[in-house]
């Protein structure tokens, strides 16, 4: 019942959404699994959200989304094909899961078949990453272009290429990690024994440790939650100086690794999402500087460096957007 992987045909960069198919993405996440009916950039009507802790393991879980599936089509009929997007490494031919992150019990299931038999619909299976780049690329801030970085910027660093128009997965389907990328080979430990490793540098709780840091050592009283990246970002809105230091720190690491990334793909754009990409121009405007001393003018002059189009919605309307290349 389901489409072999490799008849998903790169998306054009032409995109209507009124023409687009209606499709089914889900945002597979340790907290919860998001469900949603997608056409094109747009979801209709509500998310639906399953408690994922709530399920001992696979089999509940499964039973779960497929009876959600099964009420969105009785209110859709015309539902073509089924999107997930699921943190951590995929076997993206075969549509098995390999360990999700924050999600136990999920070694090796073979998702995408099983979905399918159960709802008779085609389906894909893609890293959640690759779906938020998939959506920026498609309908996001990325349509019309080529080459594309998606960066993710959260609780650690995730990423996604599309690569003259297609997303590349590379040989192991785990390509784009961008957080596992060293910016300092005598660095900080990473999880994989990479030293220097981005993510811990960038990393929500990395910057909250820069703001402990950069505060203490100015003699001011961290209390609450000050140096969480959402009060940093509002204390250097305010004209906090150690603030802005912060960010500018945190600029300076991030451009360290995507001023490589350009100067090994030569992207149109690089476009960062994910929760501390909200800090908005105090991360964006120092981000640019770094990059641009560390270009050359011709590299800099014709690259993007803009914010995502989509938030918390990213993995739903990319894991649907996948889907709509199975229908069409």
């Amino acid at each position: 019942m389901n489409e072999s992987p490799s008849a998903v045909a790169a998306s054009s960069t032409s995109f209507d959404s009124e023409t687009c198919p209606l499709t089914i993405g889900v945002d597979f996440g340790g907290t919860s699994v998001k469900i949603g009916v997608v056409r094109g950039a747009e979801i209709i009507g509500e998310i639906a959200r399953i408690p994922t802790q709530r399920y001992d393991g696979p089999d509940d879980l499964l039973d779960a989304i497929v009876e959600e599936v099964a009420t969105m089509r009785e209110r859709h009929p015309e539902i073509g094909a089924i999107g997930i997007g699921v943190p951590g490494a995929v076997d993206f031919e075969r549509g098995m899961t390999y360990n999700l992150t924050n999600v136990p019990g999920w070694s090796n299931v073979p998702l995408r078949d099983m979905i399918s038999e159960k709802t008779g619909l085609p389906t894909v299976l893609e890293n959640d990453a690759n779906c938020a780049a998939y959506a920026e690329f498609k309908c996001g801030a990325g349509r019309g272009l080529r080459n594309v970085v998606v960066v993710t910027l959260g609780t650690g660093v995730g990423g996604g290429l599309i690569l003259n128009g297609e997303l590349f997965r590379g040989s192991q389907y785990a390509a784009g990690e961008i957080g596992q990328m060293s910016i300092d080979y005598n660095g900080v430990d990473g999880p994989y024994g990479n030293w220097g490793a981005l993510e811990r540098y960038v990393g929500n709780q990395q910057i909250t440790q820069i703001g402990v840091t950069r505060f203490t050592e100015a003699g001011r009283e961290v209390k609450d939650d000050i140096c969480s990246p959402q009060s940093l970002a509002e204390a250097a809105y305010s004209g906090d100086e150690i603030a802005h230091q912060v960010w500018h720190v945190v600029a300076d690491y991030l451009g360290t690794a995507l001023t490589s990334i350009v100067y090994l793909l030569n992207p149109d754009a690089i476009i960062i999402g994910g929760g501390v990409a909200h800090a908005g121009d105090i991360l964006f405007d120092p981000l640019k500087a770094r990059i641009k001393a560390m270009l050359s003018d011709e590299f800099f002059e014709a690259l993007q460096i803009i914010p995502a189009t989509f938030g918390n919605t990213a993995g739903i309307i990319g894991s649907a957007a996948l889907a709509d290349d199975l229908v069409e």
